[in-house]
């Protein structure tokens, strides 16, 4: 079953149980599939690892916007973004631990073969490919720079 299905099917199970903040989260889903459907060159269809991107894309999206609502005082707009995160999450593969993600870049640090931090861009080329979908680009960074600068 596809994202846009499993989010159709969603969508009727909020409305019937008028749960908006479901609703809310499901719908922004669902845009961003049909915005990313009528791109050019897209012929209506998009591959697997594209809804991966577009899911952890709403997800940054999300996140940023907590925290400038976090930083402004913004409780209300803050927990509407806290819910959304957690309903698109929801469609995501399941996130690496801070200790997986250190053991998954200490094997690809040993693999490339980096010895200090000037090797950190030929690190992170490898390890945002291996570890697409399962981690933050922003904690992968500071993984490869935690361990390159030890």
């Amino acid at each position: 079953m596809s994202l846009e299905e499993k989010v159709m099917g969603g969508m009727k199970d909020a409305m019937k149980a008028k749960d908006e903040a479901l609703l809310r989260g499901l719908r922004a889903i669902k845009a961003e599939i049909i915005k990313a459907k009528t791109e050019p060159g897209a012929n209506g269809q998009i591959a697997e690892e594209q809804e991966q991107k577009l899911l952890q894309k709403l997800v940054k999206q999300r996140k940023d916007s907590l925290e400038i609502y976090q930083q402004q005082n913004r409780a209300d707009l803050a927990q509407k973004e806290m819910e959304e995160i957690s309903v698109i999450e929801q469609f995501l593969p399941k996130q690496l631990t801070q200790e997986e993600l250190d053991a998954a870049v200490a094997s690809i640090i040993a693999e490339t073969g980096a010895t200090s931090a000037a090797d950190m861009g030929k690190v992170m080329g490898a390890a945002s490919k291996q570890l697409a979908g399962k981690a933050d680009g922003k904690a992968i960074a500071a993984a490869v720079k935690a361990l390159l600068t030890k």
